[in-house]
This record gives structure tokens, C-alpha cells and sequence, in this order.
């Protein structure tokens, strides 16, 4: 478990899955609400629960309550997902997630974020990512343009 003031970082588990799915659903609905969802609400909660937790590597957040704020998966030098619950963004959990993203994937890591999403781009930016390429959106589910950054030790 990883301590950031007023939080708890610790990797999830299957009872953590309904949580996890949570906040991505909040996150991406406040974030992204132009762009459009693949799958809906419950095929979500079907993918945290019985694909994405269950092959680890999948981080949870909460705060001092209990309550679910966070999440983050990490794949093979990747930052596959990294989401906050609006409520707890811009209190130092997302630079608290990269850190602990490096830490796990010291020799680099790699992800992807939607064009649109001006706030990521100067977030990961000011973590160290480098933007690596864009694409018209043609390869992802949502059809929706992305950059590729890619972080460096």
C-alpha cells in the first residue's frame, strides 16, 4: 500500500472491481463528455470485473473514508488507465499514480490520450511525458483521435 496524504494507494482485488469501474465511469463522464463510449455503462463494469482487475496490476485509490477516488492499470511499460474521481483531482493523487507508474516501469513508460483532452496532455507533460505521435483515431474504439507520449528515465 502507498501512502499520499489522505489517501491509500493499494493494488485491487476482486471485491474492488465495482469501485474501480466507479470511478472510471465518473472520470471519463466528467472528462470526456464530447467523446463518444465504445461500451456502455455495464459492459464497463463487466470489463473491470472480470478482465482488467483480475489480471492485476490494477491500483486503487481511497481516501481517508474508504471512498474510491482513483484508479490506475499498468501493463507491460504501459499506463494503460489512469483516472481520477472528479472530487479528488488537484489534490497531488495523479502525480502520486505517475510516481508510483515509474517506480513499477523504471525503464520507460508509454500511453495514450484523446487529442481533445487538453487537460492529460499538460498533465503527462509536466510528468515528463514527450508526445510521440498522433493518429486520427482510426485504431481505437472510439474512433477518436489520440497522441502517443512516451516517458524516458
Amino acid at each position: 500500500m502507498t501512502a499520499t496524504p489522505g489517501y491509500a494507494i493499494a493494488t485491487a482485488t476482486e471485491a474492488d472491481a465495482p469501485d474501480v469501474a466507479e470511478v472510471w465511469l465518473r472520470s471519463y463522464g466528467a472528462a470526456l463528455p464530447d467523446v463518444r463510449r465504445a461500451h456502455s455503462d455495464d459492459e464497463v463494469r463487466g470489463w473491470f470485473r472480470y478482465v482488467v482487475v483480475p489480471q492485476g496490476r490494477t491500483y486503487l485509490a481511497r481516501d481517508a473514508q474508504g471512498a474510491a477516488a482513483g484508479m490506475m492499470v499498468l501493463g507491460d511499460g504501459v499506463l494503460e488507465q489512469l483516472y481520477l474521481d472528479p472530487a479528488h483531482r488537484g489534490r497531488g493523487l495523479g502525480d502520486r499514480f505517475v510516481a508510483l507508474a515509474k517506480e513499477l516501469c523504471p525503464a520507460g513508460l508509454e500511453l495514450w490520450t484523446f487529442q481533445v483532452n487538453a487537460p492529460a496532455h499538460r498533465f503527462y507533460e509536466r510528468h515528463g511525458f514527450a508526445e510521440a505521435g498522433r493518429t486520427d483515431g482510426s485504431g481505437n474504439e472510439e474512433r477518436e483521435p489520440d497522441v502517443r507520449y512516451v516517458w524516458l528515465p
